[in-house]
């Protein structure tokens, strides 16, 4: 299991748990909470009719039907109020008044007038001087059939004469609750799909960081060229942790390379010095200086030539294919017209071309423009061009051709002469590998090709080599660029 993943795991179980708790408490707090808001309200109101009532208590008119028309109608009045979404269409408070005894005067719902309600607690408590209040159940049982009681002291003076009693259903404010709850539920349910999408998302981004850290490791320690976008990588302790490696891939490259290359150096050295030592020492023994030997010390001076000429390329290339191995990332690329590129390349090898007796045939694309480095482009499509003419027969045709497929731009050298055989393909870019030039037999350095293809690489593009009904093509493919 990734660490990303575990740490997505984690952080979704402390979401969910704290969620869970979190929203059963303020749910729990939910029902309670209305229902002492309404226990203030029916407080406020006992207390307002206690005034009202208190002079018809003094005079004895309590009983008067004007008071029991006024209660009566106000029972049966529809406000059609809209609270909040929730339709109101009756009045639910029940008013009741009984005397200092509890016996009830006066019944807004006319169903206890001259019952005892003195052991009831709204009035038992209020009549004793003490705030009286009850709930109590219309259906035994049935917690939605309660019903919160709520009395007032009707006095005269510091003597209690009478209680009313505000009673409200808790079933007409449970659509409140209900509301409440279903809204609660509805916002809760969001902020956890979001607390879970921030999580999905910070364990992606993170992920992604440690696999951009993870695939660099790889391929350093493959030996392959690898960079680190550290524009992309955001958090300062990953971008701390990428520097610290690029540092310790820096420093074990520049090691592993020095080493491999000076026994490279000195391997691929041996031989013309070799060579060079041999025909000096010819060239200074005694049976040499006859004038009759004329020939075999002009022999061996030319092969003194030769290697000498051969240990200078071979020092040139190894340190031009060191430079580009080395090479991260392109330093100042701009826009490289390739046409123009090929034909300046032509005009210096026409001295060859024509000693040869070659032909160019060229077809170029309306538009051919690269964005890379002009020095390395240059280098690398003239030692495809050295390869075409090294390996075309006397009089034969080279073929320079340039074209636009699918947003790529393609460079093709196409050579006349012997194809490659079987066994070399696997081996035509390694480094030191080389095919006897057709002309001479001879070989060459055998680092052409592989400077080639790490020039292409740097360039994000590819290098086909493949054999043609008579010949050898060279294909070179890269991003096109839109004319400057």
């Amino acid at each position: 299991m990734s660490l990303s993943l575990r740490i997505f795991i984690i952080y979704m179980l402390f979401v969910a748990l704290c969620s869970y708790f979190v929203l059963r408490t303020v749910m729990e707090e939910i029902r309670p909470g209305v229902r002492q808001s309404t226990e203030e309200t029916l407080v406020d109101t006992a207390n307002l009719l206690a005034e009202f009532l208190r002079a018809p208590m003094l005079n004895n008119q309590i009983n008067n039907e004007f008071y029991a028309d006024i209660f009566r109608a106000y029972g049966q009045r529809t406000p059609n109020a809209s609270i909040w979404g929730v339709n109101k269409f009756a009045v639910n408070h029940r008013i009741y008044v009984t005397d200092k005894n509890g016996i009830v005067l006066l019944d807004s719902k006319n169903i206890a007038v001259g019952q005892d309600y003195s052991r009831w607690n709204d009035v038992y408590l209020t009549l004793q001087g003490k705030y009286g209040a009850r709930s109590s159940h219309e259906v035994e049982g049935d917690e939605s059939s309660s019903i919160m009681y709520v009395a007032a002291p009707i006095r005269n003076g510091d003597d209690i004469i009478g209680v009313v009693s505000v009673a409200k259903p808790n079933h007409s404010v449970q659509p409140f609750i209900d509301r409440t709850q279903r809204r609660l539920g509805i916002l809760a349910a969001g902020l956890i799909l979001l607390g879970l999408l921030s999580g999905a998302i910070f364990s992606w981004w993170l992920s992604r960081e440690l696999r951009k850290l993870r695939e660099y490791a790889v391929n350093v320690s493959q030996g392959e060229r690898a960079i680190i976008p550290e524009s992309k990588i955001a958090s300062g302790e990953l971008r701390q942790l990428a520097q610290a490696l690029e540092s310790m891939r820096t420093e074990l490259d520049g090691k592993a390379y020095i080493e491999r290359y000076i026994q490279t150096l000195a391997h691929e050295l041996k031989s013309p010095l070799a060579g060079i030592r041999a025909a000096t020492e010819l060239l200074q023994s005694p049976l040499l200086q006859a004038p009759e030997h004329d020939g075999q010390r002009q022999r061996f001076i030319n092969n003194i030539d030769s290697e000498s000429l051969r240990l200078q390329q071979l020092i040139e290339r190894l340190l031009n294919l060191a430079l580009v191995e080395q090479q991260q990332t392109l330093h100042d690329p701009k826009p490289v017209d390739i046409n123009a590129l090929l034909d300046e390349l032509l005009d210096n090898q026409m001295a060859r071309v024509i000693q040869q007796g070659v032909q160019i045939d060229k077809q170029y694309a309306r538009e051919a423009v690269v964005k890379g480095e002009l020095f390395l482009l240059r280098q690398a499509i003239n030692n495809l061009l050295d390869n075409a003419l090294d390996f075309t027969s006397q009089d034969g045709v080279i073929a320079v051709h340039t074209d636009q497929q699918h947003n790529r731009l393609l460079i093709t050298i196409t050579n006349q002469g012997e194809p490659i055989p079987d066994f070399a393909f696997a081996r035509l870019t390694e480094r030191f590998f080389s095919l006897p030039r057709p002309a001479s037999g001879k070989k060459s350095t055998g680092l052409g090709l592989n400077f080639v293809q790490e020039v292409v690489g740097l360039h994000n593009g590819s290098l086909e080599l493949r054999n043609t009904t008579d010949g050898v093509a060279a294909i070179l493919s890269f991003q096109c660029e839109p004319f400057i």
